[in-house]
């Protein structure tokens, strides 16, 4: 009979979406820069799709996740990246489970656009940035940390209507 039991819980546990297993649900993106005047908060329904607890560094019923979170994990670690872009401190609120349900801070990047070529681009905080015990506390990246990455194109999509569309500085024109 306990068998018969324990099974039931096994199969009624795995119905549940995986999403409920998260350590919470984000509520609040903020984006900060020197472009704009203020900081932007988004709470509209979309910031769900942008949940940090996903992509490396997490496992669902046992299985390492590749993708999710704002950053194409398949493009892998930049080793470089164009310069003199706007940048943007972006921090995610969530309201973790079992903690009464307030909204705190529960993970920081940095992000960065190319208007130029439609690209974002995406830091990890290190080891030596303030807010990387924020992130790790939540979410250990498989050593990722300390890093820029290609921003998703869903990503770069959703943010883009929250910073000023302004160009990158042209680069010098040679001397003729």
């Amino acid at each position: 009979m306990k068998t018969i039991g324990a099974l039931a819980l096994g199969i009624s546990v795995m119905a549940f979406p995986s999403s409920l297993f998260a350590k919470g649900i984000i509520v609040k993106i903020t984006i900060k820069g020197a472009s704009l005047p203020a900081a932007v908060e988004i709470t509209e329904g979309a910031i769900k799709d942008f949940t940090p607890w996903a992509g490396p560094g997490v496992a669902i019923n046992g299985i390492k996740q590749t993708e999710g979170f704002i950053i194409d994990w398949k493009q892998g670690a930049l080793s470089g990246r164009p310069s003199n872009l706007q940048r943007y401190e972006i921090s995610f609120y969530g309201k973790l489970y079992g903690q009464g349900g307030r909204e705190e801070p529960v993970y920081f990047v940095v992000y960065e656009y190319d208007p130029l070529v439609g690209q974002g681009y995406v830091y990890l905080p290190g080891r030596t940035d303030s807010e990387y015990r924020l992130n790790t506390t939540m979410i250990m990246r498989d050593g990722l940390e300390g890093n820029w990455f290609r921003a998703t194109h869903a990503w770069d999509d959703f943010v883009k209507r929250f910073i000023p569309r302004g160009q990158r500085p042209a680069p010098p024109s040679p001397q003729q």
